[in-house]
């Protein structure tokens, strides 16, 4: 079959896979080829088990797979054979050298930008998908064009805004879809081919086009935008348990002024995934690059109070524990960084676990989706741990539930069944403020709430 256009995404992950099954669903003119080094990721994409979980894409990878949507490892033909290619590779927070722990390591993508240079035969777009300091497209034409052969190759910014758990609802339907180009004739040109693309689902208003350096920072400034939210109801939700106050209700009152909004502004054990922590600590490193100290130490703030807040949980449970945790059994209800999703990177049930297994705990963990990423996240830790997908099974025995994620299914379990099977005094600490506490509490648990008085039996 002939396709009017050949796509190319290197980078089979969360963004890669499912961006690019949602072009191939809506583009059925366009043959779009997803490329990795990972042979059982590529693999586990063309299995009837995706690699990764996400309501509604496993229905349309199966719509499109085999018809304009191919996954392969065969990144040099694919870099040879096609006009558009997506660079969608891992940017991880550098974790060694000059800007350890806050500036993003780019060695990965300067990689696909050299092997993109080596295999192209021909003039291509290539467009930044991947999250990417200020000013890194210019490092990538600086790369991409330093041979003159008749090859061009021009640079687009488009960065992602899903929120992992509605990334296909996002895809279809999203709030806007930015392309940052350069602003000569041939910046403009290549940013009206994307453009061309997205318009095929996505209606005119809500595509966005902006100068490459707006749109590489537009990406930084919205994830700080939103964790810096989630840390002030967090910061919030602690002043609210001395002065027994409930930051629900606060919450509440503050949403409802249109100036603010509701969304972001539920108190829990703090924020969690692959972009806030990585994007905010990348957007400190740059500002303190250009001398703006008092701009980094503000942004560095967000991630202090979201580790403070995990602490703070950690911290709760021992002292409403007697003070010890030791030989104590703990069921962590929820082990992914939020519900819908079996993504663990940056959860912050790896920081609640740790720590519980520090003070001699045993822990159980339960999750619908994140065990298998959880067995690997806490290889390393030594205490006894267990893994138990049920989550009425894993609470047997145990002197207190950790609910760490906001699974809905935590909502319906049958919490009278639950109790009995419990150590006594049973404790039941809500880092989400998902269940009912009152009735939790009547029932006989001991119910610790974020940003509410504690329901406790003595």
């Amino acid at each position: 079959m002939t396709f009017a256009m050949n796509i190319l995404c290197i980078g089979a992950g969360y963004v890669g896979g499912p961006t690019m099954a949602m072009i191939a669903h809506k583009c059925p003119h366009c043959r779009v080829t997803v490329v990795d080094l990972n042979p059982e990721r590529i693999a586990a994409w063309n299995s009837d088990e995706l690699p990764i979980y996400e309501p509604g894409l496993d229905a349309l990878v199966k719509a499109t797979r085999g018809r304009n949507l191919f996954f392969s490892t065969e990144i040099e033909a694919g870099i040879r054979e096609n006009d558009i290619i997506f660079v969608s590779v891992n940017t991880p927070t550098k974790s060694f050298g000059l800007g350890a722990g806050m500036a993003a390591d780019l060695q990965y993508w300067e990689k696909t930008a050299r092997q993109i240079l080596e295999h192209s035969q021909s003039s291509k777009i290539v467009i930044e998908k991947s999250t990417l300091p200020v000013k890194t497209a210019l490092a990538m034409e600086r790369i991409l064009n330093c041979r003159e052969n008749g090859v061009h190759f021009d640079v687009l910014s488009n960065p992602e805004f899903l929120a992992e758990g509605t990334a296909t609802r996002d895809l279809e339907s999203p709030d806007r879809v930015l392309i940052g180009s350069r602003e000569d004739a041939r910046g403009l040109k290549a940013r009206q081919t994307l453009v061309d693309i997205y318009a095929q689902w996505v209606p005119q208003e809500r595509i966005l086009t902006s100068n490459i350096w707006s749109s590489e920072l537009s990406k930084l400034v919205a994830n700080a935008f939103l964790a810096q939210r989630i840390s002030s109801i967090n910061a919030i939700s602690a002043l609210c348990e001395k002065a027994d106050a409930d930051v629900a209700e606060v919450a509440k009152a503050v949403g409802m002024d249109s100036r603010i909004g509701a969304k972001f502004l539920n108190a829990s054990i703090g924020f969690g995934g692959s972009c806030f922590k990585k994007d905010i600590l990348n957007l400190v490193y740059l500002c303190r690059h250009y001398g703006l100290d008092e701009v980094a130490d503000y942004w560095e703030s967000v991630v202090k109070i979201n580790h403070y807040q995990q602490e703070r949980f950690l911290r709760n449970m021992l002292d409403a524990m007697f003070n010890t945790l030791a030989g104590k059994k703990i069921c962590l209800w929820g082990f992914a960084f939020k519900a819908n999703t079996g993504d663990t990177r940056e959860s912050p049930a790896i920081y609640i676990a740790h720590r519980l297994l520090e003070e001699h705990a045993e822990i159980v963990v339960s999750d619908p989706q994140a065990l298998k990423n959880a067995r690997l996240d806490l290889a390393g830790e030594t205490g006894k741990i267990s893994y138990v997908e049920d989550p009425s099974q894993a609470a047997k025995g145990c002197h207190a539930i950790a609910l760490l994620t906001e699974w809905d299914l935590y909502r319906h379990l049958d919490f009278e069944k639950i109790y009995e099977t419990m150590a006594q005094p049973a404790f039941l600490f809500d880092g989400r403020n998902l269940l009912d506490h009152r009735r939790c509490y009547d029932i006989g648990f001991n119910v610790y709430p974020v940003g509410k008085p504690p329901l406790t039996h003595f």
